[in-house]
């Protein structure tokens, strides 16, 4: 790789902490500095405890082993097809089928009950979403959004972020398949103020190339909780995963290389979304298999089908770890306000 390359990729995230950042042409930084100069301290270095020790049953974590050895690891069948030997086969199917049946499933309405913890919780900043969720989404846990294409996997994230801005928090959004510019209109058209919000340095916005990401993945990786210290961010959003993981064809390293980086976000200590295009087999799996395993919260977005062809989108809480939350499937509509979730409705 030649020196130019180099530059270019250790120059990602300076110009989102610019305090005139460069949001002319395609919103690529200035190749002239970066953000890696000088020895990170310490304390930003990623804890060598496994982020993963809390993990709830049925995680393959909770032996100590690596989930990278030989045997009945989830992610022996890298395929992603979510055949009925996995953990998402037939009997989710099922089970979605009976929750659209028109009786809502086992539990008809989820009672909001107070929840005993003493972790500090958020709220992710959807309506009827919120009140699903019982007490919150306990802060600095690893979040990810999984649904096929137009399913508002980037409204979530945006949604998610705006949400911590209007109560006074600092976010970063990771963007791996728009272009600055972009996510700002999106966010001006549905009046989020993301502007203002940019101008205070309360929000900085990152457009990378997924190639360049993972050419420097592992100088991004050891200084990004560096980087989000100095930032102060509260939360963060990578949009998507999907394309990282895409660019390693041997499976081996895949694993490797997502489990390294979602153990240095639980590291820099932010609540972080991430999104993540679902399998083609089968929509409650992401497309490779992995993510939902490296997560402690799973949503599930999908368009669902009626016997007369009508299409809703729904969303399913699949887990959240350390919190009570509803297993109901709930309709949900895109508009220019966001995202809604319709609580008391059912699916057909």
């Amino acid at each position: 790789m030649s020196e130019d390359a180099d530059e270019r990729d250790d120059d990602w995230f300076e110009s989102a902490l610019d305090d005139d950042p460069d949001v002319e042409g395609d919103g690529q930084a200035d190749e002239s500095e970066t953000p890696f100069a000088g020895e990170r301290s310490a304390e930003s270095q990623p804890d060598s405890d496994s982020p993963f020790e809390d993990d709830s049953d049925g995680d393959p974590f909770d032996d100590g082993d690596s989930p990278f050895d030989d045997g009945d690891s989830p992610f022996d069948d890298d395929s992603g097809d979510g055949g009925s030997g996995g953990l998402f086969g037939e009997d989710f199917a099922t089970a979605f089928e009976s929750a659209g049946s028109g009786d809502g499933g086992s539990g008809d309405e989820f009672e909001d009950e107070d929840f005993d913890s003493d972790i500090p919780r958020i709220d992710v900043g959807i309506d009827g979403l919120d009140r699903m969720i019982q007490g919150g989404v306990p802060r600095r846990h690893l979040i990810v959004a999984i649904g096929s294409a137009g399913t508002g996997k980037t409204t979530f994230g945006l949604q998610f972020l705006h949400h911590g801005l209007e109560n006074g928090e600092n976010c970063v959004f990771i963007t791996l398949e728009q272009s600055h510019s972009a996510i700002m209109d999106t966010a001006t058209d549905r009046g989020w103020g993301f502007d203002e919000y940019q101008a205070q340095d309360r929000l900085a916005i990152v457009d990378l190339d997924p190639v360049e990401m993972a050419n420097s993945l592992d100088n991004i990786r050891g200084e990004l909780p560096g980087l989000i210290e100095d930032f102060d961010a509260d939360r963060l959003v990578l949009d998507s995963v999907s394309l990282l993981e895409m660019m390693y064809d041997n499976p081996a390293k895949r694993r490797t290389e997502v489990f390294d980086f979602t153990r240095s976000l639980k590291a820099a200590g932010v609540t972080t979304m991430l999104t993540s295009e679902a399998s083609e087999d089968n929509p409650y799996a992401s497309r490779h298999g992995i993510i939902e395993y490296l997560t402690d919260a799973v949503f599930v977005l999908q368009y669902v089908r009626s016997e007369t062809r009508e299409t809703r989108l729904a969303v399913e809480i699949q887990k959240i770890r350390n919190a009570n939350h509803s297993r109901e499937t709930k309709p949900y509509e895109i508009t220019m306000d966001g995202i809604s979730v319709y609580q008391q409705a059912n699916i057909f």
